[in-house]
């Protein structure tokens, strides 16, 4: 079956949760000049189908023991299964099957020194069916927020301002995180507007205890809130891993030249044989063409460019997602 794309409605309603994920639907419905029951009606239609997605995670910076990007490389037919294993484990996002299908990249996130450690040596998938391990370490993100596709543009300038929380600060120092803590981001890497009754029963704290520490972390940045949502459904059908290799000198200024792009939803230094990991979305294979040949084209730093064309997500930020899943057939009023 053949997802349609989103009418206006759902794009204003997936651009306003891209800006604050946790916003009410009476706040939201006043922006959009809906009601209250069509914002909630239209969230439930997307979030029940898998179009649409809140998760709570830490930003793509916090990291307090080390962050790696892995690609698998696999026999024919065995990227499933492999991608399936990964996303199993909770310290891992953004889990694809890319090249063809040849190929499983994924994000580790290490919660721990000894967790770090043990990483490559002892919890990657052991098969015959994995023919070889590439270890990228993240030394810098330039820009990692997927949740935030700058060419959605689906609201008027004065309903972004509307919508738009107060800025967070950039997290330079990493402050641990508390077991209730960690039982707080459990749930809301599941479901990012979870209730507060739901997240007390997690932790074993009030609700209104439960309040003042979402407060607290998203306000210290150390929370942050995204929409996860299929892409095809905004009318975007091509998207691609960029391994790209630059000289150190230019290192710094190509980073913060492809943040600045559209296309761009991830963009971050890495160790290995390139030296560049960006990650690009695109409306079909003829859009992505022109943005190898014109935009990248024109960063005269860039030495090498490999492209790994993205064929299946199969986690994204803190979302398992449904193998079976087509989508639906057609919007829903």
């Amino acid at each position: 079956m053949e997802i349609l794309e989103a009418d206006d409605l759902d794009r204003q309603l997936i651009h306003a949760l891209q800006l604050d994920g946790r916003a009410s639907f009476s706040r939201i419905a006043e922006v959009l000049g809906v009601s209250d029951q069509t914002v909630a009606r239209r969230y439930r239609r997307l979030r029940t189908r898998d179009l649409l997605r809140i998760v709570g995670v830490p930003p793509a910076n916090y990291v307090a023991h080390g962050r790696w990007m892995l690609r698998l490389r696999c026999v024919p037919g065995a990227a499933q299964n492999i991608g399936a294993i990964l996303a199993q484990r909770p310290d891992t996002a953004w889990v694809q099957i890319v090249s063809g299908g040849t190929e499983v990249l994924c994000i580790v996130r290490a919660r721990s020194q000894d967790e770090s450690e043990q990483l490559l040596l002892d919890r990657l998938p052991r098969s015959a069916r994995v023919t070889g391990i590439a270890a990228h370490s993240v030394l810098h993100t330039y820009y990692g927020s997927p949740h935030r596709l700058r060419g959605l543009d689906a609201l008027a300038p004065a309903q972004v301002r509307a919508l738009t929380p107060g800025p967070v600060p950039d997290i330079d120092d990493f402050q641990p995180l508390g077991p209730g803590d960690q039982r707080l981001l459990d749930v809301l890497a599941r479901d990012g507007r979870a209730g507060h009754a739901e997240l007390a029963a997690a932790t074993g704290w009030s609700q209104s205890t439960v309040g003042r520490r979402l407060d607290r972390l998203r306000a210290t940045g150390v929370l942050h809130y995204y929409a996860e949502f299929d892409l095809r459904y905004v009318g975007l059908h091509s998207a691609a891993r960029l391994w790209m290799s630059v000289p150190p000198a230019d290192l710094a200024g190509t980073g913060r030249a492809l943040a600045e792009h559209p296309e761009v939803v991830f963009a971050a230094a890495t160790t290995g044989p390139t030296n560049l990991a960006v990650q690009v979305v695109c409306r079909d294979s003829r859009h992505l063409y022109r943005y190898l040949t014109e935009r990248i084209a024109a960063l005269r730093a860039v030495g090498h460019v490999e492209t790994s064309p993205i064929v299946r997500n199969v986690k994204r930020a803190g979302t398992i997602l449904d193998p079976a899943f087509l989508g639906p057939r057609r919007p829903a009023p």
